[in-house]
């Protein structure tokens, strides 16, 4: 379901960043028709996609990979590279809904400490990643990339280790896609989601513990452990 849209004038045509946290806080989410379409719908899925914590999966390959930390992990240090490689055409995607004024919003939302980025680099060149917000003991993963092989996969194997790791207890992947399925990934319906999304919001994680070193090893043992 989704609402007729709204235009964005100004910096956020009157919807802001703590707008955006109260439509999260409720089941909805942001999203844009298209990258030069200035109005941003709030959607509000029949099913919704999550990445169960406690279930997380790791391929077999893809756990090597990790080991072998192929990408140097960092998180926050690109947050806005992050966001604009997410609304790059790539190929079989010649258009993403991430538009200005969704991007402005999530700038807003990393100002106020509610928005993070999973950053992977190879030679001091990002080469793939993910971002999302965060609220209460609930992550909103909200889109990724990767211009290596297995780039964005490493980033969700870090990703899902710190949430665990700093006391998290929702991972929202939005839609159930079949490469989010091969970690586990289910639908939910939402009138589920939303009381997995109560009680998340009661959480208090220790969001510091997101951009504490942490090794491919570890990364591995945290997700699935």
């Amino acid at each position: 379901m989704t609402d007729p849209g709204f235009s964005a004038e100004g910096p956020f045509g009157g919807f802001g960043p703590e707008q955006l946290l109260a439509c999260y806080a409720r089941g909805v989410f942001p999203m844009g028709e298209a990258r030069d379409d200035p109005r941003v719908f709030l959607v509000e899925p029949d099913q919704r996609g999550v990445i169960p914590l406690d279930r997380f999966h790791i391929p077999t390959r893809l756990k090597r990979t990790v080991r072998a930390e192929p990408f140097e992990v960092r998180v926050n240090t690109a947050f806005a590279a992050v966001v604009d490689a997410c609304a790059a055409p790539g190929a079989g995607r010649e258009d993403t809904w991430i538009n200005g004024p969704i991007r402005r919003l999530y700038l807003a939302l990393y100002d106020l400490g509610h928005a993070h980025s999973v950053e992977c680099w190879r030679d001091e060149r990002l080469v793939g990643g993910l971002y999302g917000v965060t609220l209460g003991g609930a992550f909103f993963g909200e889109s990724m990339f990767s211009r290596a092989t297995d780039a964005s996969k490493v980033a969700l194997v870090h990703l899902v280790a710190r949430l665990r790791r700093g006391g998290w207890s929702l991972l929202d992947a939005q839609f159930l896609t079949g490469h989010l399925s091969q970690f586990g990934a289910v639908e939910t319906p939402q009138a589920a989601y939303l009381r997995l999304l109560k009680a998340a919001l009661r959480g208090e994680p220790d969001t510091a513990s997101l951009a504490l070193p942490m090794t491919g090893i570890e990364a591995v043992e945290q997700a699935i452990a």
